[in-house]
């Protein structure tokens, strides 16, 4: 059997990112010396690397005079792809940083809406204390968009009110929240110290389809409700202001007690207790695990000591 083997000549002329650095601190100075100072080398040196680099691209890049340097047209078709590289060639040190410090760079977190409101101003500041060096970056959807970015990797982590099964997928839950029945103040269901389900059913709103919260409402209650099924808010806001109008009752998480108290609702416990749980979700594969883990433990900490001042 013969072996064809091919030949490639990669022989490239010899160029550094350093030197394009040089080229563009010159073409934005117009000026040896302070393009050498703004480098932080010396005149002489900046002045041979940029004649060098003349002699490599075969074309002249400035046009030289006693205080100036000008560029050339030559010059100024080059100074965006000499920009694109620095550019990448700061892209890829910066990620091979993030990934020698899992602990530091962007951190892209989904929540979804029924949560976003209520646990974002709990958490930012213990976040930024313990991770100073993460910058984590939040994006509010529904779950399903969330889920699809997660996987598209647009996102990092995603917080969800459900458990998401598939072998792409790992998930750790962080804490419970227990569902409130939120009442107007006027509402019969007010006179009782704890609410029952089949009581709340009898008229609750829910939110409109997409939201992991109206499932999780509807199989609370165990019940299609009239007015849920036609009023439906897109958002827990909107459907906090429908109750206190006297449209109705609703479910609320926990997180949204302070929110539901300032529409003027009345909250009672329910008889049966039920509620949900929030997980973290990233992908089985994201290559750092440790950055999950550690903005894991910060949220379940600040709600263990949330929910212990509330008791």
């Amino acid at each position: 059997m013969t072996t064809i083997g091919y030949a490639y000549d990669i022989r490239v002329p010899a160029m550094n990112l350093r030197d394009l650095r040089y080229l563009l601190a010159l073409a934005e100075h117009e000026h040896f010396g302070r393009a050498a100072a703004a480098c932080r080398v010396s005149q002489p040196t900046l002045s041979v690397q940029i004649r060098k680099l003349e002699e490599t691209l075969g074309v002249v890049l400035f046009e030289r005079a006693a205080r100036a340097a000008t560029p050339t047209e030559a010059c100024r078709q080059l100074l965006g792809p000499a920009r694109d590289a620095v550019a990448a060639s700061e892209a890829i040190l910066a990620g091979a940083r993030n990934l020698r410090d899992p602990l530091s760079g962007p951190f892209r977190l989904g929540i979804i809406p029924t949560l976003a409101p209520y646990l974002l101003p709990l958490i930012f500041a213990p976040l930024r204390q313990t991770l100073p060096a993460l910058l984590v970056e939040p994006w509010e959807d529904q779950t399903a968009p969330l889920l699809a970015r997660l996987r598209a990797h647009e996102l990092d982590a995603v917080l969800l009110a459900t458990e998401e099964d598939g072998p792409d997928l790992a998930s750790r839950p962080l804490f419970e929240e227990p569902f409130l029945a939120a009442l107007p103040p006027d509402h019969p269901l007010v006179a009782q110290t704890c609410v029952s389900q089949a009581d709340l059913a009898q008229d609750i709103l829910v939110l409109a389809d997409g939201h992991c919260l109206r499932d999780q409402a509807l199989a609370v209650c165990l019940h299609t409700p009239a007015l849920g099924g036609t009023l439906r808010a897109a958002g827990l806001p909107t459907l906090l202001n429908m109750v206190a109008a006297g449209y109705g009752t609703t479910l609320i998480p926990g997180l949204a007690a302070g929110a539901a108290e300032d529409a003027g609702l009345v909250l009672r416990p329910l008889t049966t207790r039920a509620g949900r749980t929030i997980r973290i979700v990233t992908r089985t594969h994201f290559p750092r695990p440790a950055a999950t883990a550690a903005v894991g433990d910060v949220i379940a900490a600040r709600l263990s000591a949330y929910a212990g001042a509330r008791a």
